[in-house]
C-alpha cells in the first residue's frame, strides 16, 4: 500500500504502523528533532494491589497476567471493502499519537525502551513497560517498576523539578503568559532562566508532521464527506495548534460507519496541575441500530437535568441540538487511550465553548464492556456480594450506567455561579478530574434509577441496578484509589457505607441495601454537584481527604480476587487483517 510519507521517513513508519508502540520508543534520533530526552475514559488509576498471601513475591510475570489477552475487533466480513485502505491510513497515524503519548510520559521513555529490549530475559517487564506505556506502575501508585526514577506529577509536560509555586510565580509575575501556560496544547520548558511555553505544533513536530499525511490520505480515501473533512480539519489543526474547529467537524460525523477520535484530549496525566491534553485515539465501527436505540436518551437531556437534586436556578436551561451517541465496536486504540486499564466508553470533545454549541457526543465501546463483563465484573460480582445480589448483576444494566456516566458528564453546572468567566475546571484546579468523576458516577446512577423509575427502562429494575454497581465498583476500585477515578470510586464507595446503604457481612460479602441506596445516592449527588456549582477548592480538598481513602477491611476483601485478571490486555484483529488488505 501506497504511504504519503516523505521519503525519509517511510522505512520508520512503516515499522511504527505494524507494531505500534514499540516502535514508537525505537524512533531513530534523527525523527525526534524537539523530542529529544529532556502522558480520566478514562480509568487510568493507580494505588497499591491488593496483596495475594503472606509468602506470595509478585512477580513481574504476576503483573503481566492481570491484564487477561483479549482480541478486539469485528469479523473481516464486517469492513466494507471500501473502508480498507481507509483504516489501514488511520492505524498508521494512531501508531503515531503512542510515540507522541510516550513522550509525554517521559522524554526518556524511548531511550528507557531499548535498554529494557536489550536485557536479557525481561520478556515480562518489557511486555509490562509497554502496558504501562513507561517504567511506572499505574496500578501500584506509579511506583517505578523497572529503575528508581520518581514519576513527576507532571509528567513531561513540565520540567520535572517544577513545582506549583513556581509556576504560580511566574503567571504571577507575567500574567500575559498565562493562557498560553494554562492551555491544554503546549508543553512548559526552561530556556535559561526563565519558563516558556512550547506549542504541541512545534513540541511533537515530526510525528504530528507524518500524522497529519496520513490523516490526508485517508480523508482523500473515504467515501463518507463527513469523515474526510474532520480528517483534513484534524490535520491542519496538528499543525496550527488549533483544535476547536475540527472538534466542531468531529460532532458532525453522524451516522457514518467509522467513528475516529484522534489527537490531544484528555488531562488526567497532568497531575500536577490538569491542564495538559495527552494523545490518543480510538477508531471504531459505528453499530447503527443500537446506536439509534439509546439516541433516544439524547431526547429527553432537559428531563435529566431538571431531575438533578439541585435548586433550579443552577440547571442548564439550553442545550445543544445535537448530541449524539455511538455505539461502536473497537477496531484500534493507542496512545493515552491504550495505556494501563482500557476505557469502557468516553465523552468527548472537552471544549467548553465546543459543548455549548454543539453539545458532547458519547461513545460506547461495546466489545471492550463485553470483554471485561465477561472476564471481569461477573466472576468479582460472585466473590464478593451476598449470592442473591450477585445474581442480580447483569450486562444490560452495566452497560447502561456507563452510559448515564458519560450523559452526566454534560449536565449540572458549567460554571461557577455568579462568575460565567470561569468554568469549573479552572476553579478547582488539580481536583477537578476527582470531582467530576465522581459525578459522573454518582449522577450516573440517579439517572438510571430515575429512568427505571419512570418506565424508560422497563427491561431493568432498582434491584438489578444497584447491585450491577457495586460489583462494577470492585471490578473498578483494584485499578486504585489515588488517581482521579480510583478515588472517585472510594468516595463513593465510603459514602454509601457510612449512610448504611452498603453493608458487609461476616463472610466478608457485600451487599446493597436499596431503600437507604436510593436516599444516599441523591444526597451524595446532591453535594457533589454543589461543589461543582460553587468552585470551591478548599471544600473539595476537604471531601476528599473524607472519603477518598481505602479501608484496611476493603483491602484484605479485595484480597481474594488475585486469581482474576485486573483488566484487559487489547489485541487487535485489524493489525492482521491489514496485511491482507
Amino acid at each position: 500500500m501506497q504511504t504519503t510519507t516523505k521519503t525519509g521517513l517511510l522505512p520508520w513508519l512503516i515499522t511504527l504502523s505494524l507494531s505500534g508502540l514499540a516502535a514508537c520508543a525505537a524512533a531513530p534520533a534523527a525523527m525526534e528533532g524537539p523530542c529529544d530526552p529532556q502522558e480520566g475514559s478514562v480509568e487510568n488509576t493507580a494505588v497499591t494491589a491488593p496483596p495475594q498471601g503472606e509468602d506470595h513475591v509478585e512477580t513481574m510475570a504476576d503483573r503481566v497476567a492481570r491484564f487477561a489477552p483479549v482480541e478486539l475487533g469485528v469479523p473481516e466480513t464486517r469492513i466494507a471493502a471500501s473502508h480498507r485502505p481507509v483504516l489501514a491510513e488511520l492505524v498508521r497515524a494512531a501508531d503515531l499519537m503512542d510515540a507522541i503519548f510516550l513522550r509525554q510520559v517521559a522524554e526518556e521513555n524511548p531511550q528507557w525502551r531499548a535498554e529494557l529490549a536489550a536485557q536479557p530475559g525481561a520478556a515480562d517487564t518489557l511486555a509490562y513497560f509497554d502496558i504501562m506505556a513507561g517504567p511506572w506502575d499505574r496500578l501500584h501508585d506509579f511506583a517505578p517498576f523497572w529503575g528508581n526514577q520518581v514519576r513527576p506529577d507532571g509528567a513531561a509536560f513540565y520540567p520535572p523539578d517544577l513545582t506549583a509555586a513556581e509556576f504560580s510565580a511566574h503567571l504571577a509575575a507575567h500574567p500575559e503568559h498565562t493562557e498560553a501556560f494554562t492551555s491544554y496544547f503546549t508543553v512548559i520548558r526552561r530556556e535559561g532562566d526563565t519558563l516558556v511555553a512550547r506549542p504541541y505544533s512545534e513540541h511533537y513536530r515530526p510525528f504530528l508532521d507524518a500524522a497529519g499525511q496520513h490523516l490526508r490520505a485517508a480523508a482523500a480515501l473515504t467515501q463518507d464527506q463527513r469523515l474526510a473533512t474532520y480528517l483534513e480539519a484534524r490535520a491542519d489543526a496538528f499543525q496550527s495548534n488549533s483544535y476547536r474547529a475540527s472538534d466542531m467537524d468531529w460532532m458532525d460525523l453522524g451516522d457514518g460507519d467509522l467513528e475516529v477520535v484522534i489527537g490531544p484530549y484528555e488531562v488526567y496525566e497532568d497531575g500536577l496541575f490538569g491542564y495538559k491534553a495527552a494523545f490518543q485515539s480510538f477508531i471504531g465501527l459505528r453499530d447503527p441500530k443500537m446506536s439509534d436505540e439509546l439516541a433516544r436518551l439524547t431526547e429527553r437531556l432537559p428531563e435529566l437535568e431538571q431531575a438533578l437534586p439541585i435548586d433550579d436556578s443552577l440547571k442548564q436551561t439550553t442545550f445543544a441540538d445535537d448530541a449524539p451517541i455511538s455505539v461502536v465496536d473497537l477496531l484500534y486504540s493507542s496512545g493515552d487511550a491504550r495505556a494501563g486499564v482500557q476505557t469502557l466508553a468516553f465523552i468527548l470533545p472537552n471544549d467548553q465553548v465546543v459543548r455549548d454549541e454543539k453539545g458532547a457526543k458519547k461513545v460506547m465501546l461495546r466489545n471492550v464492556s463485553h470483554a471485561k463483563y465477561d472476564n471481569i465484573l461477573r466472576p468479582i460480582a460472585d466473590a464478593m456480594m451476598v449470592p442473591e445480589q450477585a445474581a442480580q448483576v447483569s450486562f444490560n444494566a452495566f452497560f447502561h450506567h456507563t452510559l448515564l456516566h458519560e450523559t452526566a458528564h454534560g449536565l449540572g453546572p458549567r460554571y461557577v455561579t455568579g462568575q460565567p468567566e470561569v468554568n469549573i475546571n479552572q476553579a478547582l484546579k488539580d481536583l477537578y478530574a476527582v470531582i467530576e468523576e465522581t459525578k459522573a458516577d454518582v449522577v450516573g446512577l440517579y439517572l438510571t434509577r430515575y429512568l427505571v423509575d419512570v418506565g424508560f427502562y422497563p427491561e431493568m429494575n432498582a434491584d438489578e441496578i444497584y447491585a450491577s454497581f457495586l460489583g462494577g465498583f470492585f471490578r473498578s476500585v483494584r485499578f486504585g484509589a489515588s488517581g482521579a477515578h480510583g478515588r472517585a470510586n472510594m468516595i463513593q464507595f465510603n459514602f454509601f457505607r457510612e449512610h448504611g446503604a452498603i453493608e458487609r457481612d461476616d463472610q466478608g460479602r457485600y451487599r446493597v441495601v436499596a431503600d437507604k441506596m436510593k436516599t444516599a445516592t441523591e444526597a451524595l449527588a446532591h453535594q457533589v454537584l454543589m461543589l461543582e456549582a460553587n468552585g470551591d477548592y478548599d471544600a473539595a480538598r476537604d471531601f476528599i481527604a473524607r472519603y477518598g481513602e481505602m479501608g484496611e477491611d476493603l483491602q484484605a476483601a479485595l484480597a481474594r480476587l488475585s486469581h482474576i485478571p485486573t483488566d484487559i490486555r487489547p489485541h487487535y484483529a485489524i493489525t492482521a487483517q491489514m496485511r491482507d488488505w
